[in-house]
Parts: C-alpha cells; structure tokens; sequence
C-alpha cells in the first residue's frame, strides 16, 4: 500500500475524469477502483463535479443516438447516475458545502495566472479551486493538464 493511503484522515477532491473512470469500465478504471479499495479517507465531491458528470453521461446520449460507435445508451447513463447518487447517499463520496464566490475568486487568480501558458479549461480550473477552498491537500484526475495544474498549487495526485 503507498504511504499516502495510509493516512487515516486523508480528504481528496475528486474530479469528474475520477469518477467517470469508477461509473464506466475505461482505460483508468482499474486505477481508480484500486484507490477506492485502499482509501482511508474521504472522497469529496462538490456539486459542481456532480453536476458536470451527470452532464457529460447525459450528453454521450446524444452522440450515442446519432451514431452507436460513440457515446453510450440512455440506460447506461442513467445506471451511471444512479450509483453516483447512491454513493453520494450512502457516504461513499462527501458531498462539501462550498462558498462558491470564495472559489471563483481563487478561480480567477489560477485562470490569470496559468491559462494562458498552460491551456487549462474553466472546469479544471473550478475543481482545483474548489479543493483549495476546502483546504485539502489531495486531488484524484486523470487529466494530464489539470493534474500539472493541481501539483503547481501544492496539490498531490495519488492516481
């Protein structure tokens, strides 16, 4: 077991790419259930990453009914976001309360400084921000840039 999963009051920020590899079998899928199952701590959510997945399940309908190479069907998106609800429901993930003019100020700073050199998408730039907000220390991605974005603010990314 890696030394970090061994702290028993670890609190990461999950991100939409996180849970979009526990909902769907897709290539971080295994990476993400390992962490699951060795977690010693809370996996936090804001109901912004919440939204955003249900979004990105609703919206691989679309694509699935115009062409089913791409997206998924409707019962998986809504098998998707059941679970997610019940994991929500049951503690599995913790939902924070979030003082969203306190991360869109953070947000602001982190766009002004490092968008410009770096890419980074307004919704990556809200979950990073929302994770320092919250003051956590741990952030899970698998999004390449974002996870460059989180380590420059302090954060660690255990996946």
């Amino acid at each position: 077991m890696p030394s970090w999963a061994a702290k028993s009051n670890m609190r990461c920020f999950a991100d939409t790419s996180f849970l979009c590899a526990l909902y769907r079998e897709q290539d971080n899928s295994e990476r993400a259930d390992a962490f699951m199952e060795s977690r010693k701590g809370q996996v936090v959510v804001s109901s912004q990453v919440l939204w955003e997945f249900r979004q990105s399940a609703r919206f691989q309908v679309y694509r699935y009914q115009f062409d089913k190479t791409t997206g998924f069907s409707k019962t998986e998106a809504e098998r998707m976001i059941n679970v997610l609800s019940e994991n929500v429901a049951s503690g599995i993930l913790t939902l924070a309360t979030v003082e969203w003019p306190d991360v869109h100020k953070i947000a602001e700073m982190l766009s002004a400084k490092h968008t410009m050199k770096g890419g980074h998408r307004a919704m990556d730039i809200i979950h990073i921000s929302t994770a320092k907000n919250l003051g956590l220390r741990y952030f899970l991605t698998f999004d390449g840039n974002q996870k460059n974005l989180a380590e420059a603010q302090e954060l660690f990314v255990p996946v």
